[in-house]
């Protein structure tokens, strides 16, 4: 199937599109990911540039009552020089990122979706979280709906960790919430300890 085949598979019938790259290897599907990814990322940086200067004509028309030219000038350059860089620097942090992330999460879900039942292989969960980032890569870079497509991303990596590890829906939500929601809590309640034994450290005791 193609690159295009596939998106449009996951989007339309994640099922049927889960059962037909069942025998794929898992490098397949971080391929996938990572031209998806690439789109995502120069989406983002295009946002950020066209809010940068929307921001820019709301701040220059106010500017211009008051300023020289060659100051609102000047000040133009460093808002465009400012985008540019905010831009460059999230598309590479977006791609970094997003591969590690995509590994590391796979490997951390694949503990719940073994614990739940899931005997078919990490490369299997790879490809579930891999394949169900399609929404959310495709169309989460939407400002405001972006999130949307984050959760319409959650519902088809379920469809896929069923389909591909052949458990049934409810063993698949298990673990997706096991996974989504452990993390979370873990790094909530160890910032929480760190900061109050750092508070009670520093407390200047009045005994």
């Amino acid at each position: 199937m193609s690159f295009w085949g596939k998106i449009k598979g996951f989007i339309v019938s994640p099922t049927e599109t889960f059962n037909s790259v069942k025998e794929e290897g898992w490098g397949g599907s971080i391929g996938y990911f990572a031209k998806l990814l690439v789109i995502y990322a120069i989406l983002i940086a295009l946002v950020i540039v066209a809010v940068f200067a929307a921001i820019w004509s709301i701040i220059n028309s106010a500017l211009e009552t008051y300023l020289v030219a060659e100051t609102v000038t000047g000040l133009e350059g460093f808002f465009g020089m400012a985008a540019g860089i905010l831009a460059v620097v999230a598309l590479i942090s977006i791609i970094i990122g997003g591969i590690i992330g995509i590994l590391i999460s796979s490997l951390w879900m694949h503990i719940w979706v073994y614990i739940v039942g899931g005997r078919k292989g990490v490369g299997q969960t790879i490809k579930a979280m891999a394949y169900g980032s399609t929404p959310s890569l495709l169309l989460g870079w939407i400002p405001l709906v972006g999130i949307i497509f984050a959760i319409w991303s959650i519902v088809v990596s379920i469809i896929g960790i069923r389909e591909l590890h052949e458990i049934s829906t409810g063993r698949a939500v298990l673990a997706y919430l096991l996974g989504a929601i452990i993390i979370p809590a873990i790094i909530a309640v160890a910032l929480f300890s760190a900061l109050l034994a750092a508070f009670l450290a520093w407390t200047p005791s009045f005994t």
